[in-house]
């Protein structure tokens, strides 16, 4: 078997590659781009392209195709071949540095919250030169930035890239008053865990809400659950280890660092975490990682679900967003020193954060909403929906001494001061231990544990680093020409303290009592849906932030909200009109048929049996009849609530109808057929339910059959 290293990364145009590949001065200039974000320069494009095409060719590539992220949560791409006529009439292979730099799709039909109308749809791809080309199913996948005819993005690279420039631009203020006069870049570095569901395909075939939707709308709880922990990092089941296997070999031949494997909580639920890189390397990995999940688990009869919340009753999937940030010269500036003024600066870029998330908790809290996540976020397996900062006991109080000038008492008992006092060593052990956060430190990161597991990374990141790189512009404007910088900076790091200390909370995130004291004592805001977090994404606050900042124009801005808007109304009128569709054709037949069979069986025995009464037969048949009656109620009901949602005007005002009146009708079908699951034989429920579902992959005669 061929060694890992030897493969990893072997369908990716890496450095590796392009040293071996480029001419020195191509691959100087090259080089420079992507570490340092310069502009490379047009002339040495098509050198890369001769030298990206050839390569890929030799590895069987057909086509090549610029690979971008429109507002879809997904990825797009549209496929060119490398061929040429030849005047012998042959071909050749082609592949030249304009079509390496730039592409035209047709950009028609991507969201674009009314940026462009339908007869000015052109749109254009842009080379991301600091992501990594990859061939993908014989294709050579240029990572590009997608925009506008008018130069606006549609995308989610374009602002995500903005916002790291912006990170690193304040950030390089405060190094330079520090001293650090060898760094010249700083960069956001983001790993994500990846949560997922797997099912049987056949099964899942027999699920139309699984097909249309992602998640179950209908599904009596099981017998057995979750309740015994026996899945959590239990061992993995041969089926789903050959999956992770093979999911593994094509994530490495993409040079995607897959880490840790591992059974979640719920049953059939898994785990995927990676190495830190890059913030947008990490989004095109994850982008790539939950394409891969599929496609794999498709080869081993199975169906990976990325849904939020598939099943109801049990854990849903989330990806934590592990973030931190790092100098070109391998500091982390979230990690604790050895030195007064390594430590000091650790404090300023802590606070940095901690005052962003409590300055714009609200737009953070929006980019990780939607209708699916709204499923999951507030449940006792995900985070709060309230945004709250976990420090740890220990570094909370170091910040409590600083704040009041007051003796801290470490293990050592040593005295912990700033500025122009000394600064000992900080204690190294300061992870997390309370998963009810939804934003912890985690030693020498945060873990943003709201996201998604089918949602992008790449706005909760481009939203984090625009924040901050506020809250260190604040920070810069402060201390550049200051006369006194260590009392200055003590005064700026103490201030913060005692201004955001409110978002700091170290206990329980679940509990009522904290519900109680975010919204009335700390006045964090309570934003418990999706159609009540969007309307802050074009608030004067946030509109000020981003173009401040220049990571989004105030127009791509309102499209985004209208974007916002009119995908949570897509997404629950779906499930909506799937759950309406399988009441009536699946699940009211079979109630009624079974209660025609249970009222023939009582027939039967009276006529076999004078004067039997046949009473469990009587309760059984009126139970069944009030059910079969609830349901048609509910489905007339709910269908009557989706004309109504039709003269709804506004894409707000139709969002906020289907939050308050559609999920309403929604929950109530689904109660209605639920009670009736529970009644109904087994064999005639007509579709599998939850219980084959969640335990299906440990079926030994289907790993037999699959084997086979």
């Amino acid at each position: 078997m061929t060694a890992i290293p030897e493969y990893f990364g072997s369908l990716v145009f890496d450095d590796r590659v392009m040293k071996a590949r480029l001419s020195n001065n191509v691959y100087q200039s090259l080089n420079q781009t992507i570490r340092e974000g310069n502009r490379l320069d047009p002339t040495l494009a098509d050198a890369v392209a001769d030298a990206m095409r050839d390569w890929a060719v030799e590895k069987g590539a057909t086509h090549f195709t610029h690979w971008f992220q429109p507002l879809t949560d997904i990825t797009a791409e549209k496929h060119d071949s490398f061929i040429s006529p030849s005047p012998d009439g042959g071909v050749i292979m082609e592949f030249s540095g304009k079509e390496l730099i730039q592409g035209e799709p047709d950009a028609s039909s991507f969201p674009s919250g009314g940026l462009r109308a339908t007869f000015e749809a052109r749109g254009y791809t842009a080379w991301d030169p600091t992501s990594y080309a990859f061939i993908k199913d014989k294709v050579l996948c240029i990572p590009t930035a997608f925009c506008a005819y008018g130069g606006e993005a549609l995308d989610q690279k374009t602002p995500l890239l903005r916002s790291m420039e912006a990170l690193n631009k304040q950030a390089m203020r405060i190094l330079k008053l520090f001293g650090n006069t060898d760094v010249r870049h700083v960069t956001t570095y983001v790993g994500p865990e990846q949560e997922y569901f797997l099912v049987d395909k056949e099964l899942y075939k027999m699920r139309p809400d699984l097909i249309y939707t992602g998640r179950t709308l209908f599904g009596a709880q099981p017998p057995k659950g979750q309740e015994l922990d026996d899945h959590y990092f239990g061992s993995i089941k041969p089926r789903v280890q050959a999956f992770m296997d093979d999911l593994n070999v094509e994530l490495w031949k993409h040079g995607i660092f897959a880490k840790t494997e591992h059974n979640e909580v719920a049953p059939a639920q898994h785990e995927l975490a990676t190495i830190y890189t890059t913030a947008n390397l990490a989004t095109d990995h994850n982008q790539l990682t939950m394409e891969l999940m599929q496609k794999t688990a498709s080869k081993h009869g199975l169906v990976c679900l990325l849904h939020e919340k598939p099943f109801d009753g049990i854990n849903g999937s989330g990806k934590h967003n592990n973030w931190s940030i790092a100098t070109d010269t391998g500091v982390n500036l979230l990690s604790p020193g050895d030195t007064p003024y390594e430590n000091a600066q650790f404090l300023l870029f802590l606070m940095a954060v901690v005052e962003a998330v409590d300055e714009y908790q609200d737009i953070l809290r929006l980019s990780v909403a939607s209708a699916a996540n709204d499923c999951r976020l507030g449940g006792n397996e995900a985070p709060p929906a309230i945004v709250s900062v976990f420090l740890g006991d220990e570094l909370t109080a170091i910040l409590s001494a600083i704040e009041t000038d007051t003796a801290f008492s470490a293990h050592e008992k040593s005295v912990v001061r700033l500025g122009v006092h000394a600064l000992p060593r900080f204690p190294r052990d300061m992870t997390d231990r309370n998963r009810t956060s939804p934003f912890a430190f985690t030693g020498n990161k945060f873990e943003f544990r709201m996201v998604g597991s089918s949602q992008s990374i790449a706005l909760a990141n481009t939203v984090l680093n625009t924040a901050v790189a506020e809250s260190l512009r604040k920070y810069a404007d402060r201390l550049e020409g200051s006369e006194d910088f260590n009392t200055d900076m003590h005064s700026v790091i103490k201030d913060a303290i005692a201004s955001h200390k409110r978002i700091i909370f170290n206990g329980n995130g679940y509990g009522d009592a904290w519900l109680e004291e975010a919204v009335k004592v700390r006045h964090l805001a309570a934003l418990s849906s999706a159609p009540e977090c969007f309307p802050r994404l074009i608030s004067d606050r946030s509109i000020d932030l981003f173009t401040k900042h220049r990571v989004f124009s105030e127009l791509e801005l309102r499209s985004r909200y209208e974007i916002m808007f009119e995908n949570y109304t897509k997404t629950v009128v779906i499930e909506a009109k799937t759950m309406s569709e399988m009441a009536s054709r699946m699940i009211l037949p079979a109630v009624e048929q079974y209660a025609m069979e249970v009222s023939d069986t009582a027939l039967s025995k009276r006529e076999l049996i004078s004067g039997l009464e046949c009473r469990h037969e009587q309760k059984l048949v009126a139970k069944l009849s009030l059910l079969a009656d609830s349901i048609s109620e509910c489905i007339d009901d709910l269908d009557g609530e989706l004309v109504s949602l039709g003269e709804v005007c506004g894409s707000m005002e139709k969002a906020m109808y289907v939050k308050d009146t559609i999920l309403r009708k929604m929950a109530e079908l689904r109660k209605a057929c639920d009670d009736s699951e529970k009644l109904v034989p087994a064999d005639m429920w007509p579709f599998p339910t939850y219980g084959e579902l969640l335990f299906s992959v440990d079926d030994d005669r289907r790993e037999t059959e699959c084997a086979l």
